[in-house]
């Protein structure tokens, strides 16, 4: 039997620093033969610690999980917190990597190994950041040019063409679903009040990375849970984590602006207001509860029956 090696990756966009059990890091670029040859030459099992960057450390995490090995996706972070948490006065990609060992080995136990996605989750992912980057710069665009009269009818063009593009993106994500089997979830999910076929296709997206044990659980995962910090008497305030891919977040918060004023949903977003909860904090809360309706509509594999209001037959 040979003893698992706990190794920790500082990943960049051109260059991978790489500690084995501790000891001094290496680099490594980030190109696919070079990390193919580097880990398929390791002798004996290994447990990777990646600190999930963008998609730069895909490449490695893929590889090693082909090779057999465990991966773990490290929050960034989280992780300088930990540094922080233990006097660490420096931050350097070598340092990282090591300081990835040692989280490892300390907190391995509480952590949950990587799983390949489905391919439908990786590509459905990959075209939803890329039309929160489009709507982006739309919208960039209109507030930078609009005090120039010039150049108005050269960007209605432009805006033309961004609507153009925006108009495909959502034909291959809707053939995207389609292909991956997942028509009928988007379909039960967009039956939702305030939920558009952009924000069906997300929820869906998220249902099929892994087996959710509970409506809380996939909350958590759209990281869309609360934060407490309470100490003694004292309450403090209530914040959403935000650690994850913020474009679906946003997605089911603009859900939330449309669903509060449907009849289905009004008395709830009222209720949080009279709570005392600011606006961002109730449209927060209905995003919430409108995830949980479609977790429990897909995890069932029920139709949508909206809740008739007071008062009403």
């Amino acid at each position: 039997m040979m003893a698992t090696h706990r190794i920790g990756v500082d990943v960049g966009k051109a260059e991978l620093w790489i500690s084995i059990d501790g000891e001094t890091a290496q680099p490594c670029p980030n190109e696919l033969p070079a990390i193919r040859r580097w880990v398929r030459g390791l002798e004996g099992p290994a447990d990777f610690a990646l600190e999930a960057t963008n998609d730069y450390h895909l490449a490695l995490a893929l590889e090693a999980h082909h090779q057999g090995h465990r991966v773990y996706l490290i929050n960034g972070y989280r992780l300088n917190r930990y540094r922080e948490s233990i006097g660490g006065r420096a931050k350097t990609d070598a340092g990282d990597a090591r300081l990835l060992v040692r989280y490892l080995q300390r907190e391995q136990d509480e952590l949950r190994p990587w799983t390949l996605p489905p391919e439908g989750y990786r590509t459905l992912q990959k075209l939803l950041r890329r039309r929160a980057t489009l709507v982006r710069a739309r919208v960039m665009l209109e507030q930078s040019l609009r005090g120039v009269p010039e150049l108005q009818a050269n960007l209605k063009d432009l805006l033309r063409e961004i609507g153009r593009l925006a108009a495909v993106l959502q034909r291959v994500l809707r053939e995207t679903v389609g292909s991956a089997g997942w028509s009928d979830h988007a379909r039960c999910c967009q039956q939702i009040e305030g939920v558009g076929p952009l924000t069906a296709t997300g929820l869906t997206m998220a249902f099929h990375r892994g087996a959710f044990r509970s409506g809380d659980a996939f909350v958590a995962f759209l990281v869309l849970d609360v934060r407490i910090r309470d100490s003694g008497t004292k309450r403090g305030q209530r914040k959403l984590t935000k650690q994850a891919d913020p474009a679906l977040r946003r997605l089911l918060y603009l859900a939330a602006m449309q669903a509060k004023s449907k009849a289905a949903w009004s008395d709830y977003y009222q209720r949080c207001l009279d709570r005392g909860l600011a606006t961002t904090q109730a449209l927060n809360a209905l995003a919430r509860k409108l995830a949980r309706v479609a977790f429990a509509l897909m995890k069932n594999q029920t139709d949508y029956q909206p809740k008739i209001p007071c008062g009403e037959t």
